[in-house]
């Protein structure tokens, strides 16, 4: 049985939206790989640029694969560069793709180039909001937390942070669940002082 991998997207210079259609596209090609979901798109603001720049669009995708996580993070790299994503490019500056690593099935990689769980995705709502609508019940195989669990974890202004851009055709449920994840977050926050 192929291997589920959750990749996450971000993009946050020139047509956005266009460049999330033509990343899935390019998964869709990579050899022994298919798309099997991806989230909506999810706005959300910059975390840690330098350079002050403009609004991310962030989504989830999951993959079956037979490729290891390093082969697919090959790809991964050649389909940035390919939609323009510079080989200089610094981690603290605005970008016209992202493309990350989240999970690939239950392993735990740290080699080199590849670590996987993604080392930072427990902490960002950017990222946990999009992956919660498609994988809500994954197992983060480090901290052995569903996504939907650390999603709850999240402080309420993180997740504030994230909205959503486009209705999809995905499962009420899955999105109810994760609107209903930031509504306790808002009913639990205390009453102001001055109300």
């Amino acid at each position: 049985m192929s291997p589920v991998a959750y990749i996450g997207f971000g993009s946050n210079l020139g047509n956005r939206e266009r460049k999330f259609a033509k990343a899935l596209r390019a998964l869709g090609e990579i050899p022994a790989t298919v798309v099997t979901a991806h989230s909506g798109l999810f706005e959300t603001e910059p975390v840690d640029l330098s350079d002050h720049g403009p609004m991310f669009l962030n989504a989830a995708i999951s993959v079956d694969t037979e490729l290891s996580a390093k082969d697919l993070l090959g790809h991964m790299r050649r389909i940035e560069l390919m939609l323009g994503k510079s080989p200089l490019h610094r981690s603290d500056m605005s970008r016209t793709i992202d493309l990350d690593l989240l999970l690939y099935g239950s392993e735990l990689l740290g080699e080199g180039e590849v670590e996987v769980p993604h080392p930072r995705m427990h902490l960002r709502a950017f990222v946990l909001v999009p992956l919660a609508e498609i994988a809500a019940s994954a197992v983060h195989p480090g901290l052995n937390r569903t996504i939907e669990d650390l999603v709850r974890e999240l402080p309420y202004e993180e997740l504030v942070k994230v909205r959503a851009v486009q209705d999809r055709a995905t499962p009420a449920a899955a999105k109810d669940r994760t609107r209903n994840i930031a509504q306790a977050k808002v009913d639990a926050q205390p009453a102001c002082g001055n109300d």
